[in-house]
């Protein structure tokens, strides 16, 4: 995430030199990562959704960001 980024609520992600924009839900707003990466992404979002949407908010409030876990 990037602070004072634009909506709708995304962040932003790197894999094996591609990059992508991704919603909430894991969903690929803009560019492109393959499958497997974004199944990977969407199983995160579903554990971590209410993180994503707090550190949203820390973003746009100048606070510094909380670190989520990866999966494991």
């Amino acid at each position: 995430m990037y602070y004072d980024d634009h909506k709708p609520q995304h962040f932003h992600v790197a894999y094996e030199g591609l990059e992508a924009m991704c919603d909430f839900d894991g969903k690929i707003i803009k560019g492109h990562i393959p499958t497997k990466a974004q199944k990977l992404i969407q199983e995160w979002c579903e554990i971590h959704k209410s993180d994503l949407e707090e550190n949203w908010e820390r973003a746009r409030q100048d606070k510094p960001l909380n670190w989520i876990e990866p999966l494991k």
